[in-house]
């Protein structure tokens, strides 16, 4: 009996001690996030402090400068205008950057100087030895000024800490004509206590009208407000301008300053309400652990075991980066404004906005729906208020507008794949027919593809990408329109949906522009985009039919040419020449630092050869992504970088992005545990894993062998264990049978 009991107390006492360790890295994820990356070269991320989906994302400004720095920051740059309330993270347009305030000491200064002349500014140059940014904190010490900035934020409330030098005057500029791109076209300040100022900002930009209030508290007395119009003093302590800026004045002596400033969509007296309501006191510690426990159970949706320290800063920092956008956009009552500019009060769902849909609704919506399924209602809400507000279903859609920015109609993949998947909270019958409608207007070459069947390329810019785009969508539409019992319409989109085919010369392998009278436009080369793509060429666009994977393959003649062909995607050797700088991370003309290449890799896979696959796969995670300042190839757009890297790492990806289907491509983490609501996991492992060791040989879920070369969504969500054994050498058997390939009609 003794021989028993020691080993089972031994056990017990190893398994507490592995469930503590385990539980400790769990609580301490947010260490192994490094928001520095993608702040450099083309990543175009946001550094500051925030929380997951958070309306304020609180950062420091630089001034703008061009295309690297649309997030309002870039890490090359050493000139600090400010810390603003908003941000974009990661996109290819700049906007936002709003409510930004500047401690600094010395004389009253309003002017925020230029690149090469500070003189008479109050900007200030820094150092990253002096700054420190983790998830939900952000601090600096201004060498110039001798303050030490402090920034921590709530869902729509931002709060600063600053410690002025004992024996130095104590300045706060508010400067509401800056922003990050865009142009101020009417502000208000106002005094209205000695420990509260208001005021909103309203501007031009890519966002056509945005408008944004805020509040801002001080736990010390204002000794004096000036208010500005751009650098002219003004009277008085209220002020309605197109540029307004107003510099507090604090009394000595005191410890230090703290200022909490909600925004709202709505009105300065909400603002105030988000401020009682996220930050009644003015504990600036309590905000950032609260911040940071907020971001250790959001990251702890995926636990990743590794020996390896840089693999996991590059994956929690991917899914920290794709936990930023989209943004909540309403009060903490619910009201917000919407794209008619009309305020609707106290809404049953959470509002969101910045929803880069043409870059993420490819990986960043289905990793989402793994991973935080309590927000997927609320997204389609959202976007169907936005139909209902506008008319149609939203293209780019930020903070109250519609941008209107890139091709498709890419809210109807996400729609259609949140159905599919089994999301409640929304009517179907609406989601339905909110995509019918936008995709029966008559803007953007939708009326040429109506009456022709495709889009000419002498009628209409970019028609290609937009075919191609709308080809995708059209699919979705026309699944639900089977599933909903509505057959007319299922032949109808159906039959769209395969109009991809139209642009197809089987005489060169290529997706080629028509022109009007039904030939190809000439002459053609598929380096050379000729106004006929978007942010890409030929070689890219070719293969954007993710969903009629099979039907493309017909197009080239079957398995054998059509690998061929991606083949020489991977290899080809050409000169882009001038090109828009979107198309950057090239393997040959394969363009990782852009969207539309984001599944081509995994298209092997249908064709029976998921070794190689694997191949590509492996070779872009460890190429293209890395632990540096420039560790991504392109842009972030609004989480879609990361979310690739997040899914591939753990080896598979949605190329179809509404059927469910997640194909495997060459896992690179050793273990990962997804956590779903109700005590539910499904865990990876990964045998043999190494640099050396990419392809798969086999599989078993739930320790069964699994020939499938793909996973779907309820298997996952299921719970159970999926294990892949590894090796150095292409188990060119696995996946090869026509019944184990992944499919773009999967029935679950």
């Amino acid at each position: 009996m003794k021989k028993l009991i020691i080993p089972t107390l031994f056990f017990t006492v190893i398994i507490m001690i592995i469930s503590c360790a385990q539980s400790k890295q769990v609580s301490q994820l947010s260490d192994n996030v490094d928001p520095y990356i993608g702040s450099g070269g083309h990543g175009h991320v946001f550094v500051g402090a925030s929380v997951p989906f958070g309306a304020v994302q609180l950062g420091p400004n630089n001034i703008y400068k061009g295309w690297d720095w649309c997030s309002g920051y870039h890490y090359s740059d050493s000139i600090l205008i400010g810390f603003s309330h908003s941000h974009l993270s990661g996109t290819g347009c700049s906007d936002l950057g709003d409510i930004m305030v500047m401690p600094y000491t010395e004389d009253i200064k309003t002017k925020r100087g230029e690149q090469n002349d500070l003189s008479g500014s109050y900007a200030a140059k820094y150092s990253h030895q002096n700054e420190e940014v983790s998830p939900g904190y952000y601090s600096i010490f201004i060498k110039k000024y001798g303050i030490k900035a402090e920034l921590s934020a709530t869902k729509r409330v931002g709060i600063h800490r600053y410690t002025f030098p004992a024996n130095a005057s104590a300045h706060v500029i508010i400067n509401l004509k800056e922003g990050n791109g865009d142009n101020s076209y009417k502000t208000y300040l106002k005094l209205v206590d000695e420990y509260t100022i208001e005021g909103y900002r309203f501007s031009h930009g890519w966002a056509a009208d945005q408008q944004i209030y805020f509040t801002m508290k001080s736990n010390q007395p204002i000794a004096d407000l000036k208010v500005f119009n751009d650098n002219t003093v003004e009277n008085g302590t209220e002020l309605t301008a197109k540029s307004a800026k107003g510099v507090i004045t604090f009394s000595k002596p005191f410890k230090e300053v703290i200022l909490k400033v909600g925004i709202s969509p709505v009105s300065c007296s909400n603002a105030l309400n988000n401020i009682k309501e996220e930050i009644p006191d003015w504990n600036f510690s309590k905000v950032v652990k609260d911040a940071r426990v907020d971001w250790n159970r959001e990251l702890g949706k995926i636990i990743v075991l590794d020996k390896d320290s840089a693999k996991l800063r590059i994956f929690y920092t991917a899914l920290y980066h794709a936990f930023i956008a989209p943004v909540i956009y309403n009060d903490n009552d619910g009201s917000y404004r919407g794209t008619d500019k009309k305020v609707y009060e106290k809404a049953s769902f959470t509002n969101y906005s910045v929803f880069s849909l043409w870059d993420t609704y490819r990986a960043e919506h289905s990793l989402l729906t793994i991973v935080e399924p309590e927000r997927i209602s609320d997204f389609v809400e959202s976007m169907l208020a936005i139909y209902e507000q506008q008319g149609k279903l939203p293209v780019w859609p930020l903070m109250g507008n519609e941008t209107d920015c890139m091709v498709g109609y890419s809210a109807v993949p996400v729609i259609a794949d949140a159905y599919f998947k089994g999301f409640k909270g929304f009517d179907p019958q609406e989601a339905y027919e909110a995509m019918k409608k936008t995709s029966m207007r008559d803007d953007r070459g939708l009326s040429y593809l109506k009456e022709r069947g495709y889009i000419p390329a002498d009628k209409e810019g970019e028609s290609v990408s937009k075919a191609l785009e709308y080809a995708i969508s059209d699919w979705c539409i026309a699944q639900m329109a089977k599933s909903l019992g509505k057959d007319t319409d299922y032949t109808y989109y159906l039959k769209r949906a395969g109009l991809y085919s139209e642009y197809f010369d089987s005489s060169i392998g290529f997706m080629r522009p028509k022109m009007s009278d039904g030939t190809f436009f000439k002459p053609f080369d598929p380096v050379k985009s000729e106004g006929n793509y978007t942010e890409g060429n030929g070689w890219q666009y070719t293969w954007l039919v993710p969903e009629n994977v099979e039907g493309l393959i017909r197009l080239f003649g079957g398995d054998v040419p059509f690998c061929e062909k991606l083949d020489s995607l991977f290899t080809v050797k050409e000169d882009l020449g001038n090109h828009v700088p979107d198309i950057s991370g090239l393997i040959g003309m394969y363009a990782h630092g852009n969207e539309p290449s984001h599944h081509i890799a995994y298209l092997y896979t249908y064709a029976g050869e998921q070794w190689k696959s694997a191949q590509k796969v492996r070779n872009i995670l460890n190429t293209m992504y890395s632990d540096k300042i420039d560790g991504l190839s392109g842009n972030e757009d609004c989480g879609q970088m990361s979310a690739w890297y997040v899914l591939s790492s753990l080896g598979f990806y949605p190329v179809n992005p509404a059927n469910g289907v997640y194909v495997f491509g060459s896992p690179n983490i050793d273990k990962a545990i997804i956590n779903f609501p109700g005590d539910k996991n499904f865990t990876i492992k990964t045998e043999n894993n190494s640099d050396e060791n990419i392809y798969i040989q086999s599989v078993r879920l739930n320790g069964n062998p699994y020939t499938h070369s793909f996973i779907t969504y309820n298997d996952m969500i299921s719970g159970g264990t999926l294990e892949f054994i590894m090796g150095d050498k292409p188990n060119k058997q696995f996946g090869a049978k026509q019944e184990d390939r992944p499919s773009s009609i999967y029935k679950q």
